[in-house]
């Protein structure tokens, strides 16, 4: 076997033995165990809410085990290939399995970093804001582009995304909007995009096609599921009504049907256009106050969690996390990892797992073990 290959194989069993280790192995396949068995137990159901915590404990017990037999069992096979290939000279069967083991490796690098999701709220589905900065039509046009970013980042991941709110710009693109990101560990791989993201580009609404520098920010919050109690006094919000705007059909904007709600004494705000129904709304934007104001706590708690600070900043020069340049070059770098793309286009078309990798790390161990790493 070629050199590289035998360093890729390396790498992948490396990580095999990690996520063994961080499973404890045989102690997860006892539990797995165990809870096939309380599955199966009629009485199970008689505390819906313990049932629902065990439920989710096995799935994820079982995605987990599961995954780390998949990766030995496409590193075995794709040895054997090789070999196979080797054998009898040939060539392109060598290469199929080549291309797989490299994919291997990233798959089995992912599964790693999904091994450090283990907060609280971490597997959890996620709401994900985004307001454009000072600057008209560029910022506004910027959030936009943002907002399709983190759409398509969703899709490729395999989860669903839910418009919940949108605010359109006044010529182009959006001033604000809300999605509810719906998936395994949306809320973990998603919580370190918060904070303001910056854009330089030759502006397509400057006619003499100057260079603009544009920001936009984005708040990240986790959807809280019946187990976590949060109280909120109705006495503490301030509910609004409103006409919706936006894309949702001719009827969108005949009836006061969104609901804002300002809870005073954190000045949270939080609004829903979804439903043509304002109970519906109203309801949905309840669901939101409360996963702000849970956020909000867990970000007290998690002392390496510095995403509040920084979205809570002002949305200009200085605070961005990640600079997006198309010209006079092209680049994209992250100023808390040093991880960088010469690909902007792929980032921007939802290319961002490289940038969440290295960020999770870095906020787990204080430093991105990837930092500098050039993703071409």
């Amino acid at each position: 076997m070629r050199n590289e290959m035998l360093n890729v194989t390396d790498e992948i069993k490396q990580a095999i033995s990690l996520l063994r280790r961080h499973l404890d192995w045989d102690q997860a396949v006892r539990r797995l165990d165990w809870l096939n068995n309380k599955a199966e137990d009629p009485n199970l159901w008689n505390d819906a809410t313990e049932a629902q915590k065990l439920m989710r404990e096995r799935q994820q017990l079982d995605d987990s085990i599961n995954g780390v037999k998949a990766l030995e069992q496409q590193l075995n096979d794709n040895i054997e290939l090789i070999e196979m290939g080797e054998d009898e000279g040939d060539e392109a069967i060598i290469k199929d399995a080549e291309d797989a083991l490299r994919a291997l490796r990233a798959e089995a690098n992912r599964r790693q970093v999904e091994a450090m999701l283990s907060g609280e709220a971490d597997s959890n589905d996620t709401y994900v804001e985004v307001h454009s900065g000072a600057g008209g039509t560029e910022s506004q046009d910027w959030a936009n582009i943002l907002l399709r970013m983190y759409t398509r980042w969703a899709e490729r991941q395999g989860f669903k995304v839910e418009i919940l709110e949108m605010h359109d710009g006044e010529e182009a693109g959006i001033k604000s909007a809300t999605i509810l990101v719906k998936g395994h560990n949306a809320f973990g791989w998603l919580k370190t995009e918060s904070g303001v993201h910056r854009l330089v580009r030759i502006s397509p609404y400057d006619s003499n096609a100057r260079r603009h520098t544009s920001f936009s920010s984005i708040w990240v919050y986790p959807v809280v599921d019946d187990s976590i109690n949060i109280e909120v006094n109705e006495s503490d919000c301030r509910i609004d009504t409103y006409r919706a705007s936006g894309a949702g059909g001719q009827h969108v904007n005949t009836t006061d049907s969104a609901v804002r709600i300002t809870h005073i004494p954190t000045g949270i705000v939080v609004s829903c256009q979804q439903e043509r129904s304002q109970h519906k709304n109203r309801a949905k934007a309840w669901d939101m106050l409360r996963a702000r104001m849970y956020e909000a706590e867990l970000m007290k708690r998690e002392a390496a969690a510095n995403a509040e600070a920084a979205s809570k900043s002002d949305i200009g020069w200085g605070h961005q996390i990640r600079s997006y340049v198309l010209q006079p070059y092209q680049l994209v770098k992250d100023t808390r990892t040093g991880v960088e793309s010469t690909a902007p286009g792929d980032v921007l078309d939802g290319d961002l797992n490289a940038f969440m990798e290295a960020a999770l790390a870095h906020r787990i161990s204080g430093k991105a073990d990837v930092a500098g790493a050039d993703l071409d």
